[in-house]
C-alpha cells in the first residue's frame, strides 16, 4: 500500500518534480511510471485472497397493492427517463415537460392504490433522490421495496431516513408494552414516527407517553416531539403546554406559546386577549369612530413567558413588535365585543390613528391564518377587485396566500379568478399557488382570458412562464379543445416585441399538448387491467 501511495504522490506532484523511482536511461519518466502504475496493479490483483462468502439479503418483502395497467406501466418509465431539453435561442418548444408531470401521475397512482413495477424502482428513487418535493409520493408508491433496495444502495439511503421510522414497522395500537419499549429504546426518528402515528389514533395517549419522559429529553427533541401535537391540538393539550411555557429551551416555550394561542379557549389566549385589548380601542371623539392604538411600553417577564420575543429583528420598533405578537395571538372571536359590536369586515374597514393601521391589520392576517378563521380571513381579503389589489389588511402577496389558505376550494377558487380578472397576470403567481388542482372553471377561464389578453398586447410569453407552467399542471384537461383557437400565430401590432407572436403559438402549443396528455394519464390508470 505504501508504494502505491507512493506512485500516486508522484503521479499528482509530475514527473518533473518527483521522478519516479524505477525510471532508467533511455525511459521517459512518464512512461516509467505507467509502466510501475500496472506491475503494481497486476500484482494487487493477483495477490487478493477470495473473502469469506456475504450473507445472502433477505428477498424482498411482497406487494399485495394491485399492479399497474401496461400502458400506465409504460407511461411511468416515459416520465422517468425524460431529461428536459431547452430548443435553440432558449425556447422550450412545443414539447410537454415530462418530469413536471411526474408528481401529478404518482399522486393519481396512489390515489388509484397501484404498486409499483419492481423494474421501475431504481430510476424511481434516482428520481427521488434528486426531487426532495417527489420524495413523499415517490416513496408511498414505490412501496415496502423500495426501503429492501434502499438498504442495499447508499445513493438511496435517503428513503430510510424520510420514512417513518426509517422504514422499522411500528408495533401494534393496542401492544402497550411494545409501543413503551419502542418510545424507550428506540432511535429518534422511530420515536417520532411513533408518536405521530399515536397522535393521529389517540391524542392522549401519545401525550401521555411524552409527558412520561419529557423532563429526560433533549432539547432539539422535545422541540420536534412538541411539534407532532399540532396533529388533534384540544383543550386536553393546554396543562402540558402550560408546562413547556416554563421550558429551559426558548424554542420550545415560543412553541409552546404558539399551539396555546390556536386554542381560542385557553388561559394563554385569555391573557393575550386582555393585553391586546389594552392596547386597541375605539376612539369616538373624532368626527368618526376611529381604531386607537397604544403599544404596549415594555415587555415584562409575564410576556416573555407567554411567547412573545422581547428583541425586535434589525430595523423593527420594540413597541410595534410587541403589539404585533399580542394581536396575533389574542383570539379574534373577543375582537367583536371589544370594538362595538361591529362584525370583522366592519372592524377592518374602520380608520386606524396615528398610521398603525399596517401593523395592526398584518397581526390580524397573521391571527386569521394561526386560528384558521375564514370569516376573518374574508374580511382582510376584502373584494378580488379592489383598488389597492388585495384588500385593506393584507399587506403582502405572501400574507394574501395564507389567508386564501383559510378559505374552502371553491371560495378560494373564485376569488383569485375575481382577482386575475380585475388585475391580471402579474401578481397571480403566488395566488394561484394555493388553489387546488385541477382549477375550477371559473379559474381556468380567467389564467386563459388573462394570458390570451397579454398576448394580444405585444408582450414576450417569458414574463408569463411561470404562470403557463402552472397552467400545464393545474388546468383542467378538459379545458384543451377550447384553446385550439389560441394556437394561430397571430398577427403582430406595431408595437409588439418582435417575434412574440411565434412564442406565444409556441406556448399555447405547449399547454394543449400537456393537457392531452395528462387526460390520457388518466384514462391509462383507469384501464382495465388484462
Amino acid at each position: 500500500m505504501t508504494a502505491w501511495e507512493d506512485l500516486v504522490t508522484t503521479a499528482l506532484l509530475g514527473t518533473d518534480r518527483r521522478p519516479p523511482a524505477t525510471g532508467g536511461p533511455g525511459r521517459e519518466a512518464p512512461v516509467a511510471l505507467l509502466d510501475e502504475a500496472a506491475v503494481a496493479t497486476v500484482r494487487r490483483r493477483a495477490g487478493l485472497r477470495p473473502a469469506p462468502a456475504a450473507r445472502r439479503p433477505e428477498p424482498a418483502p411482497g406487494d399485495p397493492r394491485p399492479v399497474l395497467p401496461a400502458a400506465a406501466a409504460r407511461r411511468l418509465a416515459m416520465l422517468l427517463s425524460d431529461r428536459p431539453g431547452i430548443a435553440a435561442g432558449g425556447r422550450r418548444g412545443t414539447s410537454p415537460d415530462l418530469m413536471e408531470l411526474l408528481p401529478q401521475w404518482l399522486a393519481a397512482a396512489n390515489a388509484r392504490g397501484f404498486a409499483a413495477p419492481p423494474q421501475a424502482l431504481p430510476a424511481l428513487l434516482d428520481a427521488a433522490r434528486g426531487r426532495t418535493d417527489l420524495r413523499p409520493a415517490a416513496l408511498a408508491f414505490a412501496g415496502p421495496r423500495a426501503l429492501w433496495l434502499a438498504r442495499l444502495n447508499q445513493d438511496w439511503r435517503f428513503a430510510l431516513r424520510a420514512a417513518p421510522g426509517g422504514g422499522t414497522a411500528l408495533p401494534d395500537p393496542e401492544d402497550t408494552a411494545a409501543i413503551r419499549q419502542l418510545w424507550q429504546e428506540g432511535l429518534f426518528a422511530e420515536r417520532v414516527a411513533l408518536l405521530a402515528a399515536l397522535r393521529s389514533r389517540s391524542p392522549e395517549a401519545a401525550r401521555e407517553l411524552l409527558s412520561g419522559t419529557w423532563a429526560t429529553e433533549r432539547a432539539e427533541d422535545r422541540l420536534m416531539f412538541l411539534d407532532s401535537l399540532r396533529t388533534g391540538l384540544t383543550a386536553g393539550d393546554e396543562p402540558f403546554l402550560e408546562q413547556a411555557l416554563s421550558d429551559r429551551s426558548r424554542n420550545v416555550r415560543t412553541t409552546a406559546a404558539e399551539l396555546l394561542s390556536a386554542l381560542p379557549g385557553s388561559a394563554l389566549a385569555g391573557r393575550m386577549a386582555v393585553r391586546a385589548g389594552a392596547c386597541v380601542a375605539v376612539d369616538h371623539t373624532r368626527d368618526g369612530p376611529v381604531i386607537a392604538v397604544e403599544a404596549p411600553p415594555e415587555c415584562d417577564p409575564g410576556m416573555e413567558r407567554d411567547g412573545v420575543v422581547a428583541k425586535p429583528p434589525t430595523g423593527r420598533g420594540e413597541r410595534s413588535w410587541w403589539l404585533g405578537q399580542l394581536v396575533e395571538a389574542a383570539p379574534l372571536t373577543g375582537w367583536p365585543a371589544r370594538l362595538g359590536g361591529r362584525t370583522p369586515q366592519e372592524i377592518v374597514a374602520l380608520p386606524v390613528a396615528d398610521g398603525w393601521q399596517d401593523e395592526l391589520h398584518a397581526a390580524w392576517c397573521r391571527a386569521a391564518v394561526r386560528q384558521r378563521d375564514a370569516e376573518w380571513a374574508r374580511a382582510l381579503l376584502g373584494a378580488p377587485a379592489a383598488p389597492e389589489a388585495g384588500g385593506p389588511g393584507a399587506v403582502s402577496l405572501a400574507e394574501r396566500a395564507k389567508l386564501l389558505g383559510t378559505l374552502e376550494d371553491g371560495e378560494r377558487a373564485d376569488w383569485v379568478a375575481g382577482f386575475i380578472a380585475a388585475h391580471g397576470l402579474s401578481e397571480a403567481f403566488q395566488l394561484l399557488g394555493v388553489c387546488a388542482v385541477p382549477w375550477t372553471a371559473p379559474l381556468g377561464r380567467s389564467v386563459v382570458d388573462a394570458l390570451d389578453i397579454a398576448r394580444d398586447a405585444g408582450s414576450y410569453p417569458w414574463s408569463f412562464s411561470g404562470v403557463m407552467g402552472l397552467a400545464e399542471r393545474c388546468l383542467d384537461p378538459a379545458e384543451a379543445g377550447r384553446l385550439d383557437a389560441l394556437l394561430a400565430v397571430p398577427d403582430e401590432r406595431e408595437d409588439a416585441s418582435p417575434g412574440a407572436g411565434g412564442y406565444w403559438a409556441e406556448a399555447f402549443q405547449r399547454l394543449v399538448t400537456t393537457l392531452r396528455l395528462r387526460a390520457a394519464m388518466l384514462t391509462e390508470l383507469d384501464a382495465p387491467n388484462h
